[in-house]
């Protein structure tokens, strides 16, 4: 048995904060309260000054398996989150083959099983990425796929996404989109604007954002589908999500701690590490992203973790690979730039990156409680 003492204990499902000691036997909480030390404990852990929370949950990975494991693979996308506090996670389906097929996903779900962690699986909404034909959805859901994306890719048909809605809906899935239309992107990763323009680059203007959440917000009031918007950054957007949600239309969004915590300028300093979809944006929309995500426009706090390979990030900015890591910083970046500043509490914090993001897909919520 373990016994973790004298830590802060906070767990938001239940509004729990309290200094207090628990008990751990074979896995689980056995007792909460003030207990004593004693040689009955295997071990004991001081955790004073420290806080005791619920395991983190990132419904947005990318762990690059199958297919590229040479940037990524589960055990060691599995050990990085762990190591970010990090007990649940969901890869997106951005894989080679692509996860359309419930066999392959029924495989994956096999290689899962001696992980350090729980790690779920998106289907893909089209087969092969292609926007052209639906997967099979029921199938990927009873295969075990806890939500639909094409994410790295925008669905650009209006009619196909419309039925994408409605069949999900009748599954009472999530579908989940990265809302980037490539008619406004010339280079992607980089914003269009003042440091673009410095750089010699057109970029990615805002309004490839703007105009599919536009359209994925009008497709959900219409057919009463569930949906999330991924990795928000433009102040536009936040906006247009609050409304939506204050009509009553059943949308999430998602903010990537390397959006709250850096802008646009992050380019000049740090070059393609700095490159990701949709890309960093101007202060005025990291502020925005903050304020969303204080005033619940924005619930959920997740990655986006993208590793790519050393020698791809080290090519020049145009022909580099977009996208950062992030399981191991997520909980530091929100610490040191929503709690420290003072827009988010530290429970608000755990429950942006635990309690709300496992609610969205209907995922066991973690929690501290006895015999969990």
């Amino acid at each position: 048995m373990i016994l973790i003492r004298n830590g802060r204990v906070i767990d938001p499902s239940s509004a729990l904060d309290e200094t207090m000691d628990l008990v751990i036997d074979k896995g689980r909480i056995e007792a909460m309260g003030i207990y004593e030390t004693s040689s009955a404990y295997d071990r004991v852990i001081d955790a004073r000054g420290m806080i005791v929370a619920p395991g983190f949950v990132d419904i947005h990975v990318h762990f690059r398996d199958p297919g590229f494991t040479y940037k990524e693979d589960l055990v060691s996308g599995a050990r990085a989150a762990a190591r970010g506090g990090f007990t649940h996670v969901v890869c997106m389906a951005n894989t080679n083959p692509i996860m359309d097929d419930p066999a392959l996903l029924g495989l994956m779900r096999k290689r899962i099983e001696d992980l350090p962690i729980h790690v779920y699986f998106a289907s893909a909404v089209s087969e092969g990425f292609r926007g052209k034909k639906l997967v099979d959805m029921a199938a990927m859901k009873k295969a075990g796929a806890v939500c639909f994306s094409d994410d790295g890719l925008p669905l650009q048909e209006e009619a196909f996404v419309r039925e994408a809605m409605r069949q999900a809906r009748d599954l009472d899935m999530v579908l989940s989109f990265h809302e980037e239309d490539p008619a406004y992107i010339k280079q992607a990763g980089i914003h269009h604007g003042r440091i673009s323009r410095q750089m010699g680059l057109y970029g990615a203007d805002r309004e490839a954002e703007l105009s599919m959440v536009r359209r994925d917000i009008a497709l959900a009031k219409e057919t009463k589908a569930a949906i999330h918007v991924q990795h928000i950054s433009s102040k536009e957007a936040v906006m247009m999500i609050a409304q939506a949600q204050k009509e009553g239309i059943d949308v999430s969004a998602e903010a990537s701690p390397h959006h709250f915590s850096l802008n646009e300028t992050a380019v000049l300093k740090h070059g393609t590490l700095a490159k990701m979809n949709p890309p960093l944006r101007e202060e005025e929309d990291r502020l925005a992203i903050i304020k969303g995500l204080q005033e619940n426009v924005i619930t959920i706090i997740a990655t986006d973790h993208a590793p790519h390979a050393k020698e791809e990030k080290e090519r020049e900015f145009v022909k580099a690979p977009s996208g950062i890591i992030g399981l191991e910083t997520s909980l530091s970046l929100g610490i040191t730039h929503l709690v420290k500043t003072g827009y988010l509490s530290i429970s608000q914090l755990i429950d942006k990156m635990s309690c709300q993001p496992a609610r969205r897909l209907q995922l066991k919520v973690p929690q501290i409680k006895i015999g969990c």
